[in-house]
Order: C-alpha cells, then sequence, then structure tokens
C-alpha cells in the first residue's frame, strides 16, 4: 500500500467546559477524535480523527468496507463509539444526544422510508421527531425544489427508488440541520435527478449549511468538495484541500506536436513512458508527480527536437484516489 499521505488540517484541538462537554476553539462544525469501532473482533474504524468547518463541503472517501458507512453512523448515533469522541457544533454526541440529532440531517445509503405513509403525511410528522415545530413554508420549498409535488398523495411503498432518494433528502432536511450528512445520495439515481440535486446541495450550503459526502463517483467530489479524506482499511491514508491533494499526486500528460516527424522514439525518455502518435508528429509524454514540465521539456530541447505546439492535460481525482488505495475505481 501507498505511504501514509494523513495532512493535518490545522484545526484546534478538543477542548472540555466547565460541564466537561467537549468544544474545539474554532467551533467546528464536527470534530472527530481518535474514533474507534470493532465488529466480532475486527477492528473496522482504527482511531481516525478529523475536523470540519462551519460552512465546507467535506467529502470522505474510500473504497467498500473502508469504514465511511461505520462512521457516519457513529457521528448520528446509529452505532455505538467504540472509542474515541465525537462531537458536534461543541456537543459531545453521546451526552448531548438530543441536541447534536437536532443539528444533524443524515441521507443514508440504504433506502430508509416509512412504507405506508404518504410523502404529505411523513414530511408533516417528521421534523417532530427532531423536536422541532413544523414549518410549512419549509416544507413547501423542499417539496417544490425536490420535485415531489405531483406524489404527495401516493404511499411511499409505491415510489420508485429515484423518487423515495428525493424523499429522503427532503426527510433529512426538514428540521433545518446545520450539518447535512448524504451517504452515497445519488447511488442508482439518473442524470437529471443527480444535477439537480448538486445545484440544490451548493444551494443549502451558500446559505450555511455544511455538508458532510461520501461517494462512489469520484468527479462529483472533485468537484463538489472543498476537502476531501480518504480512508483505507478503517484508517484515514489522506486529508487534504481537494485541488491541492490532485495537484500533488496527479500525473500530467505531455502532448508535444512536432515541426519534423519522427520515425522513432528518442533516447533517453523512457522514464517517461514516450509514445508517438500522428505518424510521428506528436510525442506523448507522463510527467509524474514532483517532476517539473521545464526540467523535460530542456530535456528534450537538449535532443534537438524542434515543437510547434503544446498542450497538457492534468488527471484528475480518480488517479489519486487509485494511486492511494490500490483500488481500481470505487465500490458502491
Amino acid at each position: 500500500m501507498s505511504s501514509v499521505l494523513f495532512v493535518k488540517s490545522g484545526r484546534s484541538p478538543l477542548l472540555r467546559d466547565g460541564w466537561g462537554r467537549l468544544y474545539s476553539r474554532a467551533m467546528d462544525a464536527l470534530t472527530i477524535d481518535n474514533l474507534h469501532k470493532s465488529y466480532d473482533g475486527k477492528e473496522v474504524v482504527k482511531g481516525i480523527s478529523f475536523s470540519i468547518g462551519q460552512g465546507e463541503i467535506f467529502g470522505l472517501l474510500g473504497p467498500n468496507g473502508a469504514g465511511k458507512s461505520t462512521t457516519i453512523n457513529m457521528i448520528v448515533g446509529v452505532a455505538k463509539l467504540g472509542a474515541g469522541q465525537i462531537s458536534a457544533f461543541g456537543y459531545d454526541n453521546q451526552r448531548d444526544y438530543r441536541k447534536t440529532r437536532q443539528m444533524l440531517g443524515v441521507v443514508h445509503q440504504e433506502i430508509v422510508i416509512d412504507n405506508f405513509f404518504t410523502i404529505d403525511q411523513a414530511m408533516k410528522l417528521h421534523s417532530g421527531y427532531y423536536g422541532v415545530k413544523d414549518d410549512p413554508a419549509w416544507r413547501a420549498m423542499l417539496i417544490q425544489r425536490l420535485g415531489l409535488e405531483p406524489y404527495l398523495d401516493k404511499v411511499m411503498l409505491k415510489l420508485s427508488g429515484g423518487l423515495k432518494r428525493r424523499f429522503m433528502i427532503a426527510k433529512a432536511l426538514i428540521h433545518r440541520p446545520k450539518l447535512l450528512i448524504l451517504d452515497e445520495p445519488t447511488a442508482g439515481v439518473d442524470v437529471e435527478l443527480r444535477h439537480g440535486l448538486w445545484d440544490f446541495v451548493r444551494e443549502i450550503n451558500r446559505q450555511g449549511t455544511t455538508i458532510l459526502l461520501t461517494t462512489h463517483y469520484l468527479e462529483e467530489a472533485e468537484q463538489m468538495c472543498d476537502r476531501i479524506a480518504i480512508m483505507n482499511h478503517g484508517e484515514l491514508i489522506a486529508l487534504e484541500e481537494t485541488q491541492e491533494l490532485v495537484r500533488r499526486l496527479s500525473s500530467r500528460q505531455l502532448r508535444l506536436w512536432l515541426e519534423q516527424p519522427l520515425a522513432e522514439l528518442p533516447a533517453g525518455l523512457d522514464f517517461y513512458a514516450p509514445k508517438l502518435e500522428e505518424e510521428g508528429r506528436l510525442l506523448l509524454l507522463n510527467l509524474p508527480a514532483g517532476v517539473r514540465a521545464g526540467d523535460l521539456l530542456a530535456q528534450i530541447c537538449g535532443l534537438e527536437i524542434k515543437i510547434s505546439d503544446i498542450e497538457t492535460e492534468q488527471s484528475g481525482l480518480e488517479e489519486v484516489f487509485i494511486q492511494l488505495t490500490g483500488m481500481q475505481g470505487m465500490s458502491a
């Protein structure tokens, strides 16, 4: 496995107030400290620590079995903590369970619905589960934005998978949570709904809602997330701003259009996996992370190869993910 590339987030350490409650100086939206969890004697979350700042869109990524969903289940109180501490907006999620549950909304990876309620009935009832009074205007906005208006009188047992997913998102937001947790929210939904969902997530984020996202669509994570943490085998192996992580660890391809075609590959370029195309007029070279393009171009010039044009193409988060985890893509 690749060497660990965990990068400290620079967040303040955990403190305790006069009542012994956990909090951080920066009052992060979420703070996780030395979190552990085992099932049947097997440790599935191995002492991870990270924090999410208020207003962030934060990605928690990893292959199947990495410990992401277990971590989320501990955050929202579905699973007990093995060891460690979790706080949401300064409140310990064990001691202040009711308060933290009011602050969190979660869309689980699995479809979780009340089969025999209509959408209208469920939406009117659900905020009360959190001790929050129903807000008809907010409820109507969620119904309208998520395209649920034509289906209000349908029982959820009869809804399609995509509509059930929309309802789960509305249900997670009905009590106006400060932190919305999305665990594979677009799994199995069509492209139109996926794009509409991300537009809506960006909108509520701009209004102040913090987002914790897991997804196996790495392109989505790269576009959406301010920072990304990558888990593998229960451990946190990377934590960094998304663009910086991609910049540091992804490779680039240089496409050199030549004034004169080459009959064979130049000597001394094997390190860059050279390849000739377009009848010898296009030289392709892979530039590994950490290697400067200027050094390669100087080497090319030293070979007296005349270049008419240069194009560069940088790989994205998917390559970084594969490099760190050894997985060829993410499992659902």
